[in-house]
């Protein structure tokens, strides 16, 4: 089969599309702010400002990656599938390892809003939904 450029960049555009509407259906924004090579072959940091609306789930996903985030403002519930659930709040950091699935409940009539940085496998997507419980 030979390859079509025209077919790669329809292909591109849909999993862009895929990831804002996963973003947006479940009440999370991801806004990239930074994006730099680090020591490990094969890996980038990926510095995002990340919010969760009030009242909504941030969605079931994961990330080709650990996670390690600051909360800046508000409070939600972090579900790390394995742990039990936990309050985070502005001041607070947390730590999530590569390819494991987690979700954040925002019950509050507030956002919360963090800082992720994300060091992950380059050319891969950020993050990817993961099935409901």
């Amino acid at each position: 089969m030979k390859f079509q450029p025209r077919s790669a960049l329809v292909g591109t555009a849909l999993a862009l599309v895929a990831g804002a509407l996963f973003a947006q259906a479940s009440g999370l924004t991801r806004t990239m702010v930074g994006r730099a090579d680090v020591s490990v072959p094969g890996r980038e940091a990926v510095v995002a400002r990340v919010e969760v609306s009030p009242g909504t789930f941030a969605g079931r996903h994961t990330h080709p990656g650990d996670e390690i985030s600051y909360v800046l403002e508000g409070e939600a519930e972090l579900l790390i599938d394995g742990q039990p659930p936990r309050i985070v709040k502005a001041g607070e950091s947390f730590v999530i390892p590569a390819g494991v699935i987690h979700d954040a409940h925002n019950a509050t009539d507030k956002p919360i809003r963090l800082v992720g940085v994300y060091i992950v496998e380059k050319g891969k997507p950020l993050a990817s939904p993961a099935p409901a419980k």
